[in-house]
């Protein structure tokens, strides 16, 4: 595969037994490359900073920075770097401060093989992948916190197309479904999607579909 083509990928765990298991599988796959490997917060900074990956697999319990730490840091040291969570913990204290920190995705380390590199090729393409699990807990932690009868101002500077893709991606859609329900072309899709971002100084659909449903724009979703 050309190399423009690669995805490069940056490993963080501080258990080298884990990350040589999941170098062992990724390095199988003919389009990602494995770049570099960090057992501690600080050296995935450094590293972030040397290689820009496109994908950071991110533990979130290490000894010295942690997880959420990192990912604060490699999203501001390398912001086109797509942080993967890839841990044993799905409570509450986890998931919400690393996905406020800026991660893409959060998955369990009981992930099979195959959905981990599903996963890291949708983030590469900024894509999010959540475990059911944690999904569940996020949705209904976001469905208790909506309120107002009305969606709030800062959705005044989107357009009506916009908030129709907006929706579609809180109901987790990803950009080739959004396109087919409706009715145009993916690159046109990305293009509403870039758009929505920057209109909400927002840095990616993760936190969109967080601050949809925050701000009650899916409270008449069925």
């Amino acid at each position: 595969m050309p190399l423009e083509q690669t995805i490069t990928v940056l490993l963080v765990d501080d258990h080298a037994v884990v990350r040589q298991g999941v170098r062992a599988f990724l390095e199988t796959q003919p389009d990602i490359h494995i770049v570099a490997e960090a057992e501690s917060g600080e050296r995935a900074v450094r590293e972030a900073i040397r290689y820009a990956p496109d994908v950071v697999l991110m533990d979130l319990v290490m000894p010295g920075m942690d997880g959420v730490a990192a990912t604060r840091e490699v999203k501001r040291v390398s912001p086109r770097s797509q942080v993967i969570v890839l841990t044993s913990y799905h409570d509450d204290e986890h998931i919400f401060p690393a996905i406020r920190a800026g991660a893409l995705s959060y998955l369990l380390k009981d992930v099979a093989p195959e959905e981990l590199a599903q996963a890291v090729r949708m983030a590469a393409r900024g894509e999010a992948m959540l475990h059911p699990r944690v999904a569940a807990r996020l949705m209904a932690e976001l469905q208790a916190a909506r309120h107002g009868p009305e969606p709030p101002s800062a959705f005044a500077d989107l357009t009506e197309r916009e908030l129709e893709v907006l929706r579609l991606i809180a109901e987790g859609l990803s950009n080739a479904a959004i396109a087919e329900r409706l009715v145009i072309g993916e690159r046109t899709v990305k293009s509403h999607v870039s758009n929505i971002l920057s209109k909400l100084h927002l840095a990616d659909r993760t936190q969109a579909a967080v601050y949809a449903w925050r701000q009650g724009l899916m409270k008449d979703t069925p």
